[in-house]
């Protein structure tokens, strides 16, 4: 063989005269028979580029078959290339992976499914096993422990976060301490999954929410794996962030759903049954299906004493949504703050009518009071409309009239007036609440037609003798099929009946029922 000073100061070794294959490696000298065999194989040259290692650098080899038919091979060092392109790989599949980690995480606002989903993530791909750790509760530390192939388990530990280096402080927020200065084997054993063995690794690192931090990342690596290095550490960091922002977001999520809740049910129209010998029953239905609130209302306030009205709200204000509906919960809130001044209509429209136009709400509302008290078989009612469809009673033989009272809007002019009137019901007859909602339900043949006064007293006169219970749930199926699909207010249905009285009589010896009205 011949060589050049730079293959000799390459390979120390090859001198003129020695045997290729003496001095280069093995990968170098198998190519180089290749090209020496006879065929057309050996004419064209190696099928793929040739690399390999010497010296602890990576070298391409290309060949050259000189006229006299020796082959001079020419190394090109591709050390800082390979590295370069090993770096961009890593760094890829790295992005691929956090990429993927967001996808997932943010998947879920459930915050024990994100716990889950960290824990096994960091495990397949950062570590042999991983730990998500959420702050305390109480005395106990949410953790979820996943191995490298398993499946995430869940417990509660009640231990104290500062006894482990690192672990306080990272539940804190603040930033981790470095892997090499925490030492393995002050691991507790609450930290080290089972059948894991001894450790020889450990990182932990915060995760950071939104403002507070969102709990911790535990890593581990068994004795004799590699240790963490600093770019692993920064790897597991940038992790950490995503499944932090993802667990902080479904913790608040979590609490802001529970706030929902809580609010929400006293913004739902509450279900109504009989009072003091009184028939009530209500209904609601929201203007969009996906709400469970809006701008109409109605509540039922028992009376303190036996034998004292029960006090009837039903209300309607101006718009729909969330908006409205707060504005309701405030109008509600108010009224029943009022509750000792029931006796007297006006004077509640008028108080309520101040606190409205005191506030920086600019909407008004409609509404109607019924005070309403059982003497012997019959319901006595008293009715105030200011500014709200008057109720509609509903006799025995079917007849529907209209409540001969009127008033003004609330929470809209510097006073509200309203008439009030009296009305007395039957056993079997009833007195109905309702919201522009039913009447102004557009639809029928053409949809563009209101359903109207006309219709609902037509319709009810249809009810004479259901229970509450019925008459509500007729009003509002026969407005729905008005409707059909179509966008429709909220709409909301009260009625006041009077029980149909049970006598007992005797009959050949034997006891009987027989309602009478």
């Amino acid at each position: 063989m011949q060589c050049n000073d730079a293959a000799r100061a390459l390979l120390p070794e090859a001198q003129p005269g020695c045997r290729l294959a003496d001095v280069v490696p093995a990968w170098l000298a198998t190519a180089h028979q290749a090209m020496r065999l006879p065929g057309p194989r050996a004419a064209q040259g190696p099928d793929a580029s040739l690399s390999g290692v010497i010296e602890a650098r990576r070298f391409e080899a290309h060949p050259s078959v000189r006229d006299d038919g020796t082959v001079a091979w020419w190394l090109v060092d591709d050390t800082d290339h390979q590295l370069a392109r090993e770096a961009l790989h890593m760094e890829q599949e790295r992005t691929a992976f956090l990429a993927t980690a967001s996808s997932t995480l943010l998947s879920s606002l459930n915050l024990g499914r994100c716990m889950d989903v960290t824990a096994q993530m960091a495990a397949e791909s950062l570590a042999d096993a991983a730990l998500a750790i959420a702050p305390a509760r109480g005395y106990r530390l949410p953790v979820v422990t996943c191995l490298r192939g398993g499946t995430p388990t869940s417990s509660q530990e009640a231990v104290d976060p500062d006894a482990v280096p690192g672990l306080g402080e990272a539940l804190r927020g603040f930033p981790p301490v470095p892997s090499r200065w925490i030492d393995p084997a002050t691991a507790p054993a609450w930290m080290i999954p089972e059948g894991f063995g001894p450790i020889g690794a450990i990182v932990i690192t915060p995760l950071p929410g939104h403002g507070v931090p969102a709990g911790a990342l535990v890593l581990l690596r068994k004795e004799g794996s590699a240790a963490f290095t600093k770019e692993e550490e920064i790897f597991a960091r940038l992790f950490a962030a995503r499944s932090g922002a993802a667990m902080s977001a479904a913790r608040l999520y979590a609490e802001q759903t529970a706030i929902t809740e809580v609010l929400m049910r006293e913004l739902l129209p509450p279900a109504l049954h009989q009072i003091s010998g009184v028939d009530f029953a209500g209904s609601y239905r929201p203007s969009a299906d996906h709400e469970r609130i809006g701008g109409d209302f109605y509540d039922v306030h028992p009376a303190t004493m036996e034998g004292e009205p029960s006090l009837v709200t039903l209300g309607d204000v101006c718009g729909k949504g969330l908006e409205a509906a707060v504005l309701t919960g405030k109008i509600r809130n108010t009224l029943h703050a009022l509750l000792p001044l029931a006796s007297d209509h006006q004077r509640m429209l008028t108080l309520l009518n101040t606190a409205l136009l005191s506030s920086h709400h600019t909407r008004f509302a409609t509404l109607v009071l019924a005070s309403a008290a059982r003497q012997g078989n019959e319901v006595h009612v008293r009715l105030t409309s200011a500014g709200h469809p008057s109720p509609l009673i509903v006799r025995a033989d079917g007849t529907v009239e209209e409540a001969d009272t009127r008033g003004t809007l609330v929470g809209a002019l510097p006073d509200v007036r309203a008439r009030t009137t009296t009305i007395t019901l039957a056993p079997g007859e009833s007195c109905v609440l309702y919201t522009d909602g039913i009447t102004e339900a557009k639809g029928g043949p053409l949809g563009d037609t209101y359903f109207g006064e006309a219709r609902l007293m037509r319709a009810l006169a249809g009810c004479a003798g259901m229970p509450a219970e019925g008459i509500v749930e007729h009003v509002q199926m026969l407005a729905a099929q008005w409707l059909g699909n179509r966008r429709h207010d909220d709409m909301a249905v009260v009625a006041i009946s009077a029980p149909r009285t049970h006598h007992l009589s005797a009959v050949n010896g034997h006891t009987r029922g027989r309602y009478t009205a």
